[in-house]
């Protein structure tokens, strides 16, 4: 049986940026630039800003690489978790969000309107 999301995962960086050298440079380079440190953006925000994203995408090696770059930046536990349920409330915000949109499909779909 497999195991998800392991450690010993990162044994395949390289045989997956070898399949793909174009994309993957691409996609180091956004990395690069979007994780800079001499941008407007302090780096310990960009980090948090970085754990936000990777929390709601759900990304276990992202929530580690940014956590460890963001203490290292002088992040506090304070302020990861005030990160922690920002991030929760926008992917919840979302998911309302959404839900308008599905009731709008619904309303479309039945031809039903509802006015409460």
């Amino acid at each position: 049986m497999y195991q998800y999301q392991s450690p010993e995962d990162r044994k395949y960086v390289n045989t997956l940026i070898n399949s793909a050298k174009k994309e993957a440079e691409a996609f180091l380079n956004l990395k690069h630039t979007a994780e800079r440190s001499d941008g407007i953006i302090p780096v310990k925000y960009r980090e948090l800003m970085s754990i936000a994203v990777a929390l709601t995408t759900q990304c276990a090696y992202c929530i580690e690489s940014h956590i460890e770059n963001a203490v290292k930046a002088g992040a506090t536990k304070e302020e990861l978790a005030e990160t922690v349920f920002i991030a929760s409330a926008i992917r919840a915000g979302g998911a309302v969000g959404n839900g308008l949109l599905a009731m709008k499909i619904f309303e479309e779909t039945t031809g039903k309107v509802s006015n409460t």
